[in-house]
């Protein structure tokens, strides 16, 4: 699913829904509200969100809200922090390494 999530996040136009939908949920039209391409282009888009479980339609009467959903963004988050975490403790390290005093060549 993480393979999923970071595919449909590489275009634009898909991160922009989720920067939308994190405000709260939103129709297929008012999402297609400020882009310049069809309605059906952003359902598309939206349809490839929802194959990596980022988002979710729900049902309002007559409306189909589009949700994020959180939980799928979180586990992005947590696969990034585990290799952030590991390249940190390696700068630490080096920091370390280079913040020590050079022993004198000549003693």
């Amino acid at each position: 699913m993480v393979d999923r999530g970071f595919a449909a996040l590489a275009d634009p136009v898909r991160r922009a829904i989720i920067a939308r939908l994190s405000r709260g949920p939103a129709t297929v039209g008012e999402i297609a509200e400020p882009f310049g391409i069809t309605v059906q282009a952003v359902s598309k888009h939206i349809q490839v969100l929802e194959h990596a479980g980022l988002v979710s339609k729900g049902r309002d009467a007559q409306r189909r809200p589009v949700h994020l959903e959180p939980a799928a963004l979180e586990r992005l988050t947590t696969w990034i922090d585990g290799y952030r975490l590991v390249h940190e403790r390696r700068f630490r390290r080096l920091d370390a390494v280079l913040t020590e005093p050079a022993s004198d060549p000549q003693e």
